[in-house]
């Protein structure tokens, strides 16, 4: 009878774990499709204005891979660009300066933005004071992009030429990350398919849908929208940035749109399981909002969806249940089978699919150390400044 109530809680288990799936796979969104790109676009007969906007803190390894391609945009219109350099001990604000004098391209100017008073996170506050300084060239876009990001020649001309020919507050990119070590290769698609699966794509882009995202690395904002929404200031307390930054400007009435890049690269390399696991640790339990029951409903809620199908074929198989290796075997496949555009997107082999369950454990894994490091009082940070206050880490505008 006990083997037999065993063989049943599997069962179920499984069961409940497939309908999870196929939950998702009709009803989320269609989050797992990758086709979701720059949106239709005409080029406009007058160019507007626009000013790039980069924080930098400590971008030397980086910086020669990544803003030559920035000044070299091909761009009709008057574009110039900011680089404020918070407080780098590498001399990233005098390479800036070096790779502009060699290179040429749009006009840069390399500033200083001063300690962060308290309240501000360090890269708001960078962006705050590189905002303040094109706000005075009266631009009609602001292009908030990293240090890290590079952008195709063509970059710039088509998120604005998409922003004007759909009427967006926000287009939105996000960059397509480095996927070279075998680290990355198992951690880094996954990032952007659970990122999917957290905010859809197609949701955000819709007209009076209340999910909203952008990906940092890659923003276009009409300034009179950022000016509205009190943009950097209402986030000012954010680590997840630009989620809090879409979440603004929705709130004030914006239309953001957000997809995939194909033409706007991570050139970042994150060659260890170490350097993964602190991108993604330092701001998972902020993105749980500190809450101990968010927090065990996402590990619990990890384990059903990604854990428990590997885990209820292997038992089934163990216990001679049939239906309980079928139930984990279709939630399996269904889980692989939407996996695989975003390895495709990425130009990964299709066997990695399979191994999702393991890459979503260490995730859970990252996700508990998030919250272990901020009740140890180390909260998250950015380029080495660390945020402990909860009200200081919150993605709330």
């Amino acid at each position: 009878m006990g083997q037999t109530a065993r063989v049943s809680v599997f069962t179920w288990t499984a069961a409940v774990s497939l309908a999870a799936w196929l939950g998702l796979l009709l009803c989320q969104g269609f989050f797992w499709r990758t086709d979701v790109r720059l949106p239709p676009r005409w080029e406009p007969a007058d160019w507007p204005d626009v000013c790039v906007v980069v924080p930098a803190r400590d971008e030397a390894a980086v910086l020669p891979l990544s803003l030559p391609s920035l000044l070299a945009q091909d761009y009709p219109g008057r574009a110039e660009v900011f680089l404020v350099d918070d407080g780098s001990t590498d001399g990233t604000g005098e390479l800036a300066r070096e790779l502009a004098a060699r290179h040429g391209g749009l006009p840069l100017t390399v500033t200083p933005p001063g300690e962060p008073p308290a309240g501000w996170t360090g890269k708001l506050w960078a962006v705050r004071h590189g905002i303040t300084l094109a706000r005075a060239r009266g631009p009609e876009y602001l292009l908030l992009t990293d240090a890290d990001i590079a952008h195709e020649q063509d970059s710039l001309r088509l998120l604005v030429a998409a922003a004007r020919t759909g009427g967006f507050d926000v287009v939105s990119q996000m960059a397509r990350l480095r996927v070279e070590s075998l680290w990355e290769r198992l951690v880094v698609p996954a990032f952007v398919y659970f990122f999917a699966q957290l905010y859809p794509f197609r949701r955000i882009g819709r007209k009076g849908s209340r999910t909203a995202a952008a990906a940092g690395g890659c923003v276009l904002l009409r300034a009179d929208t950022a000016e509205r929404a009190r943009i950097p200031d209402a986030i000012r307390h954010a680590v997840i940035d630009d989620v809090a930054l879409a979440r603004a400007v929705k709130g004030a009435g914006g239309h953001v749109w957000l997809g995939l890049a194909d033409r706007v690269d991570s050139v970042r390399p994150y060659p260890r399981l170490h350097d993964l696991w602190r991108m993604v640790s330092r701001s998972a339990y902020a993105q749980l909002r500190h809450n101990p029951l968010l927090l065990l409903g996402t590990v619990a809620g990890l384990a059903l969806v990604y854990l428990v199908p590997p885990a209820a074929v292997l038992a089934g198989a163990a216990g001679g249940s049939t239906p309980t290796v079928l139930a984990g075997a279709a939630a399996w496949l269904v889980m692989t089978a939407t996996y695989l555009p975003m390895l495709r997107y990425y130009r990964q082999p299709p066997w990695l699919a399979p191994l999702l369950p393991f890459t979503a454990f260490l995730y859970l894994l990252m996700t508990v150390d998030s919250a272990v490091q901020h009740y140890r009082g180390r909260g998250a940070a950015w380029k080495g400044r660390t945020y402990a206050r909860p009200d200081a880490v919150t993605d709330e505008g």
